[in-house]
């Protein structure tokens, strides 16, 4: 059996079992990486950077099929807020670390914070993201406080957190207040590599029980890795993709690690765009209804990154919507794409992205296929 061969083969096998052996999956990433020197098969012509080898071809392909299956053609957009980059954490990979002394901190007020919903909602926005740092600034009273804001101003949207690591009684107030859906990355599901990357008061047992709580209590829950992390093996990347489809997120986000000068890290290689695109695709098809964004940090590494996610079976795109003086602030790493723009701009300049790729922008919720919205 040759190499696309076998390829047609585990693909089929993950199509209709949404799952394969861990000797099976490693076999699938070899082949990937064994061609990645070949990319001559055209996805789409409006496209030119979007070119893959056959192997990847018969990826994508079926990857696009299944999210077709649960989605259509559309896009969901989430209305990026980073309110704060201040951080008590110390992670050796992150620019707005602890201790960064070079980082320009900042805080959003509550009004603030409402203006860029406001701007977001008459662009058609119809899920806001509040992300920051874990700044015990904003207490859980003002979290709350902020959530029901938005809630009664703009009572058709999707509120989504990005906050960290809470007590289980601090996620059940912010679910109170309003708020629908969490995003919590784990970036990597093994103990020892969790260790590496993260300062010694952090733990991945706790960040699994945050995850857990917050599915419990009934968000969509969103989970994810950083793919090419300093020190992250084969191995690794196949005890996360058995993680996250025990834990059965609503959401994962992926995205290739890319250092910052001013981290631990600041040395270290960045990961791969086609590593990324391949993870896309295999959980794609290992949990076909989940939320799969297509990430910043893509369009960072490449120039068409985000539609070449897209046509890896990726159905979000989150622009951002903070105000342009702080945007260029939350820096997480180096290079960061549209920190310039203005959020009507970069909300066309997104749109345009999504129909080259042949997709549609949807304006809506955009909730995860078969999530119970009932009591949102």
């Amino acid at each position: 059996m040759n190499r696309i061969e076998r390829t047609q083969e585990l693909v089929g096998i993950l199509e209709r079992e949404h799952a394969l052996s861990d000797e099976a999956l490693s076999d699938l990433l070899d082949i990937l990486e064994e061609t990645g020197a070949e990319r001559t098969v055209q996805i789409r012509d409006a496209i030119p950077a979007a070119v893959c080898t056959p192997e990847e071809a018969v990826l994508y392909a079926a990857a696009r099929k299944v999210r077709e299956q649960y989605y259509g053609k559309d896009v969901y957009l989430r209305g990026l807020i980073e309110f704060t980059n201040y951080c008590r954490n110390d992670c050796r990979y992150c620019g707005i670390r602890r201790s960064n002394t070079k980082a320009e901190r900042y805080r959003l007020s509550d009004e603030q914070i409402l203006r860029c919903c406001g701007q977001g909602y008459a662009l058609g926005f119809r899920t806001f993201v509040l992300q920051g740092g874990e700044d015990m600034y904003y207490t859980d009273e003002r979290i709350c406080g902020i959530v029901r804001a938005i809630r009664e101003r703009y009572p058709d949207c999707a509120i989504t957190l990005s906050i960290g690591e809470k007590s289980r009684e601090s996620y059940l107030a912010y679910r109170e207040a309003g708020a629908d859906r969490y995003l919590l990355r784990q970036e990597t599901s093994n103990p020892e590599h969790y260790r590496y990357l993260h300062p010694a008061q952090l733990s991945i047992e706790n960040r699994k029980r945050c995850l857990s709580d917050l599915k419990e209590i009934g968000y969509q829950v969103g989970c994810g890795i950083m793919v090419g992390s300093p020190g992250q093996t084969r191995e690794h990347i196949i005890e996360d993709l058995r993680y996250m489809q025990d834990f059965g997120p609503h959401m994962i986000g992926i995205g290739p690690f890319i250092p910052h000068k001013d981290t631990p890290f600041a040395d270290e290689k960045a990961g791969s765009l086609y590593d990324t695109l391949h993870l896309l695709a295999i959980i794609r098809l290992m949990l076909p209804g989940v939320l799969l964004p297509a990430t910043t940090a893509l369009g960072t590494i490449h120039p068409a990154g985000r539609e070449l996610g897209l046509l890896a079976g990726a159905n979000v795109i989150m622009p951002n919507i903070s105000p342009g003086d702080v945007r260029g602030k939350y820096l997480l790493y180096d290079g960061k794409i549209c920190t310039d723009d203005e959020a009507a701009a970069c909300g066309r300049c997104i749109d345009l992205r999504i129909r080259k790729a042949g997709y549609i922008t949807a304006m809506s919720r955009g909730d995860c296929a078969g999530f119970d919205t009932a009591h949102k």
